[in-house]
């Protein structure tokens, strides 16, 4: 066969494979391109998230002793009405006035609370020669709604690491504390009904996640600090606010100690409630053991 016939034919089966293919692609309106912008960011949500096995989270200071959470266990129940139009958001925003751009992660609105969290931990502490078992954390149903992170760098010339901006707004059904292991309830501190989130002024609930930190009014940062003498920290900190701090609430349902050494076997302490709180300022530095 000739060689221009040969490419021809090569052209035509291409060509048909492709009108195959596109047979069911229509064009899209004008209007419908001009509502897709690269600033939209990534849209993802999670299902039938699950995480366990023996991963052990351990902070050893220079002087031997540690805090260790290990067997750690997390889970989180679905919303299968709302798993496309209630997503986790991951974009990035200008800030103008010469400020770094931000990297934003907005968690679901999460109205119908469905979205609950599941997070079970042992732990336990070493320290001057004591090997200290300390039982088991749970926490049960945990509900976010509508919380964000926000990370770039600092704005303050020669700082490095990671600015960021936090908004939390959380209810816990219980947090647990379990001496005798995460499935013995014989012996344990229950703490039901925590909610955290902001508050009015005369310390009402929103219903709102509370800003404690804010990328550029209040910034946090996390970084590595060595100082002049030479020794290392892990540094975590949030500045004082530019403008007013936002006010944050916590309230506490029911606390209630379950021992068998107790009178009845139980103390019920009642009721506890933060009405407002401020973080004007926060300076933390871990001895880094390394």
């Amino acid at each position: 066969m000739p060689r221009d016939a040969r490419q021809a034919g090569v052209a035509l089966c291409a060509a048909a494979v492709l009108c195959a293919h596109a047979g069911g692609l229509q064009p899209m309106a004008d209007e419908e391109l001009s509502g897709v912008r690269g600033s939209d960011g990534l849209a993802f949500n999670l299902r039938d998230f699950s995480l366990s096995g023996p991963l052990t989270l351990t902070y050893t200071s220079p002087a031997g002793a540690s805090l260790w959470l290990g067997k750690l266990e997390l889970s989180r129940s679905d919303d299968p009405a709302s798993t496309f139009s209630d997503p986790y958001r991951l974009r990035v925003l200008s800030r103008g006035n010469g400020l770094a751009d931000v990297i934003q992660l907005t968690e679901p609105a999460n109205a119908s609370g469905l979205l609950k969290w599941q997070f079970a931990a042992d732990w336990g502490v070493n320290a001057d020669g004591t090997d200290f078992q300390g039982g088991a954390l749970r926490v049960q149903d945990l509900v976010t709604r509508g919380g964000s992170v926000t990370l770039t760098t600092p704005a303050t010339p020669g700082v490095e690491g990671i600015a960021f901006g936090l908004a939390l707004q959380a209810d816990i059904g219980h947090v647990l504390l379990r001496p005798r292991g995460r499935d013995d309830a014989s012996e344990q501190l229950r703490l039901s009904g925590v909610r955290l989130g902001a508050v009015s002024d005369s310390g009402v609930l929103l219903g709102t996640p509370w800003a404690i930190a804010d990328a550029t009014n209040q910034p946090g940062i996390f970084n590595a600090v060595t100082e002049a003498n030479g020794q290392s920290y892990l540094h975590l900190g949030i500045g004082w606010p530019t403008t007013s701090a936002p006010i944050g609430g916590l309230a506490i349902d029911s606390m209630v100690f379950k021992s068998d050494s107790l009178p009845g076997g139980s103390m019920d302490l009642g009721s506890s409630r933060v009405g407002t709180m401020q973080i004007q300022y926060l300076d933390v530095k871990l001895k880094a053991g390394f």
